[in-house]
């Protein structure tokens, strides 16, 4: 089973390390990472996609609660949550694609960052899903270049991540 992990942890050097450690030394996989600054600069938030049974990702948590820099571990997945993903995808457009490629970006509610003569780059975000099928709605010949973060999430309602 799929599960969004966040993760509250202390800024510093080497701590994105420790945790992407404790996954390899233990041979679980990372489906996706993002980690940046929270509003309080000392601190980071991290989120790591990974899938696993409740009993692995219950041994993940404690093995990550254990870490010093770690201040606090919470699965998304086990309660009501907001999921988005940010790709860029650098498409070819000309002659008369150059329409149907804007089209189709509209319908996905993408925004056009970049135009040149033969191309487009375009800016989307929601779920993975939702993203897996803007680049199967368009030729596969048309991607020149594609970039995804990966998923953030936060809880909804009045649940949070902090101290």
């Amino acid at each position: 089973m799929r599960h969004i992990i966040s993760i509250l942890l202390e800024n510093e050097s080497g701590a994105l390390s420790r945790v992407s450690g404790l996954f390899s030394a233990r041979g679980y996989n990372i489906e996706s990472l993002t980690v940046a600054p929270t509003e309080d600069p000392s601190m980071s938030r991290m989120t790591i996609v990974t899938s696993g049974s409740d009993d692995v990702i219950e041994q993940i948590t404690k093995q990550l609660n254990k870490l010093i820099e770690v201040v606090k571990v919470v699965d998304l997945s086990e309660a009501a949550h907001i999921e988005r993903e940010l790709m860029l995808i650098k498409v070819r457009a000309t002659g008369k694609d150059r329409e149907e490629m804007k089209r189709v970006a509209d319908i996905f509610r993408g925004r056009i960052l970049d135009v040149t003569e033969g191309t487009y780059t375009i800016e989307l975000t929601g779920t993975g899903s939702k993203l897996d099928a803007f680049i199967k709605a368009i030729e596969a010949s048309a991607i020149l270049e594609t970039v995804r973060t990966g998923a953030c999430g936060i809880s909804r309602g009045e649940r949070i991540l902090r101290v």
